[in-house]
């Protein structure tokens, strides 16, 4: 069976993927590791991190049902989009020797590319239009945003010097570059985006094909694009690009960059952003271009209530926000992730209780800056989080606090925490859920130094026996159990 996968970006040169450190992140950095190496001594030998993968590796076979490890460029072609398809093999048929003799270092024979687009800039982010897959958005280190037809545009030999390819379209309308924060809504053919002019942009692509049915200039051959295919030099100050399209709504409520943003899951005028002012602000388009809610942390508060009382605003975490989600399941609930290593989970018909955030709940279980939150598809109590520390973990609220959660986890395991993937060995800066294939996850890493230079794509899904629930495990045990005896004395 092969299931679509999301397009990965390669890069060139040896530049470091992932968010860039601020001056003062930079200066806490350097505080925080002289900070180590002062305790260093102070402690007993701490595992590597080849030590922690070798571990890891070792329990592979055990913790999966199927895993597979994609090595990425060196950083020897040009910046690209690599369009591929992954064979996704079916649960509990791969054999526990197959999975535990991959190589790190090599590209997996699951993973098939089948066309290659030379990128104008290294790509930053990458999403999929729900209502057609052919159709990707992408963001670089500029204010547009580039959107493309993966299956309208000609396959590329990627060589360095290489001319780039021609965005089918480019969505104007931020002030300054907008690097991460990108979203597609599930419901309409809209685009969101962030960037650290510190507005939230909203495009209809709908907006560029309004007259396709009835123009001429529509180029044969198109496949039933949604993007129009106009002629070079058409109608466009960026002929040389692609066309370009304005945007529906600029949002402004920010104080810094916007790090990410979200669709509401039934609203197409409902989306939510989070940015480095520590904020989670919730819009609806519907009235007006500015903020519904905002929760806010001053980073500096030496006198926290005169900064609440004249903003009217909230806390949320107590430093930069990198991401948010939406759940799919269940419109009330929000997930945040930040530099201050904790998830929290909002519910937005309560943010704030006598003036102060209110989260549900925080999780705390990474070491170090959370990069990419996401709900799972499969059951809505769970979700994804992966951060800096090379891990991604995998929660289920529902856990929390229930006799048989804490019967069944190590004390020291962080409550809800229910399953770790530990394969990485550097910040894990993008994951993302297989709608088509339960449990089943892709994963990105920014381990260019262990790995040559290009990072490391996994497929994975965790061992079902992790995720059912313990009585219903118990009982295939049971039965396993029966046919072995069985089987032995009918020898």
């Amino acid at each position: 069976m092969e299931s679509p996968q999301p397009q990965q970006q390669q890069q060139q040169g040896p530049k470091k993927r992932g968010r860039k450190p601020k001056p003062k992140e930079e200066k806490e950095q350097q505080q925080q590791q002289s900070a180590s190496k002062m305790k260093e001594g102070k402690k007993a030998h701490q595992p590597s991190v080849d030590e922690k993968y070798t571990q890891w590796k070792s329990l592979v076979p055990v913790l999966y049902d199927w895993l597979a490890n994609h090595n990425l460029t060196d950083g020897s072609v040009p910046n690209t989009l690599v369009i591929a398809n992954c064979e996704v093999v079916k649960p509990r048929v791969a054999a526990a020797e197959h999975i535990s003799q991959f190589n790190e270092e090599a590209r997996s024979p699951f993973v098939k590319k089948y066309k290659t687009i030379i990128h104008p800039g290294e790509v930053n982010r990458i999403r999929e239009l729900p209502q057609s897959s052919r159709i990707v958005a992408t963001h670089t280190d500029s204010p547009d945003v580039l959107i493309w037809d993966v299956e309208a545009q000609p396959n590329r030999h990627a060589v360095l010097g290489a001319t780039h390819s021609r965005p089918d379209l480019i969505l104007t309308g931020h002030q300054d570059n907008a690097e991460f924060a990108l979203a597609m809504c599930p419901t309409e053919p809209y685009v969101l985006s962030g960037g650290k002019d510190k507005s939230v942009v909203l495009w209809s692509i709908q907006d560029h094909i309004t007259t396709m049915a009835t123009d001429p200039t529509k180029s044969p051959g198109s496949g039933g694009s949604i993007i129009k295919q106009n002629k070079p030099g058409e109608g466009n100050d960026k002929a040389a690009d692609g066309p370009s399209l304005g945007p529906r709504g600029v949002f402004c409520g920010h104080e810094d960059t916007v790090e990410d943003v979200t669709f509401c899951p039934s609203s197409a005028q409902e989306f939510c952003s989070v940015g480095d002012d520590s904020c989670l602000i919730l819009w609806d388009a519907r009235v007006g271009t500015g903020p519904t809610v905002k929760l806010e942390y001053d980073a500096t508060p030496s006198n926290p209530l005169q900064k609440l009382v004249e903003s009217s605003v909230e806390k949320a975490h107590n430093a930069d926000l990198h991401c948010v989600d939406w759940n799919p399941h269940d419109d009330n609930l929000i997930l945040t992730g930040s530099a201050d290593h904790t998830v929290r989970m909002f519910d937005r018909r309560n943010l704030t209780s006598n003036g102060i955030g209110s989260p549900i709940y925080k999780f705390e279980g990474h070491k170090a800056a959370v990069l990419c939150v996401q709900w799972s598809p499969d059951k809505s109590s769970v979700f994804g989080s992966s951060a800096e520390d090379g891990l991604l973990n995998i929660w289920d609220y529902d856990k929390v606090g229930k006799k048989v959660e804490r019967a069944s986890r190590s004390p020291s395991a962080p409550a809800g925490l229910f399953f770790q993937h530990a394969g990485h060995r550097d910040k894990v800066v993008d994951f993302h859920w297989n709608a088509s294939d339960p449990w089943t996850v892709v994963s990105v890493s920014d381990d260019c130094d262990t790995t040559g230079g290009g990072g490391t794509l996994q497929i994975w899904r965790m061992s079902d026996l992790i995720y059912r629930p313990e009585e219903e495990v118990l009982a295939e045990l049971e039965k396993f159990k029966s046919h072995v005896i069985s089987c032995a004395t009918k020898a």
